[in-house]
């Protein structure tokens, strides 16, 4: 079964990169540079930033849903990053070697499944959560922190149930 993973679209995100630190502190966003390889995932190119890059740290409704399963969560966006990721059955960078939590939601929001999985395998827990037919689409989080990584629908053309 064929899926597509997507990162954030960058255009709502963009006017935040021209602000000042004080400005963006208004809004609850933080400059923050990084010092560490692999501690902050982008959310656009589903990559991560290397040290001395700066990112933005700042509140995302991820699931802007009505049911209960609504959520928020602190994410990471690379002021300097580059085009949405947005690929058919490639796992990104920023989610291999990770444990990730991958979550199936039906079209009403409501959640139906869920599992860990090393991200080097989730192409097989993808798979299955697709099988089911109630499942509309996925979302990634990173299960240490609970931060949402990134959507996984199934592929244009493929609507197949296996």
């Amino acid at each position: 079964m064929d899926f597509r993973i997507l990162g954030l679209d960058p255009a709502p995100f963009r006017p935040l990169f021209t602000l000042s630190d004080e400005a963006l502190r208004e809004r609850g966003i933080l400059r923050v540079r990084i010092d560490r390889p692999r501690s902050a995932p982008d959310r656009i190119t589903l990559d991560d930033a290397e040290p001395g890059e700066t990112v933005l740290l700042l509140n995302h409704t991820y699931l802007d849903v009505d049911s209960p399963y609504r959520g928020t969560h602190a994410i990471y966006l690379r002021e300097n990053g580059g085009d949405r990721f947005d690929r058919t059955n490639e796992i990104p960078k920023a989610l291999r070697g990770r444990i990730l939590s991958i979550r199936a939601f039906d079209a009403t929001g409501m959640m139906v499944d869920a599992d860990l999985v090393d991200g080097d395998q989730a192409e097989s827990l993808i798979e299955r959560l697709f099988s089911r037919p109630e499942v509309d689409y996925l979302q990634v989080h990173y299960a240490k922190r609970g931060c949402y990584a990134a959507r996984v629908e199934r592929a244009a053309g493929d609507d197949r149930i296996d």
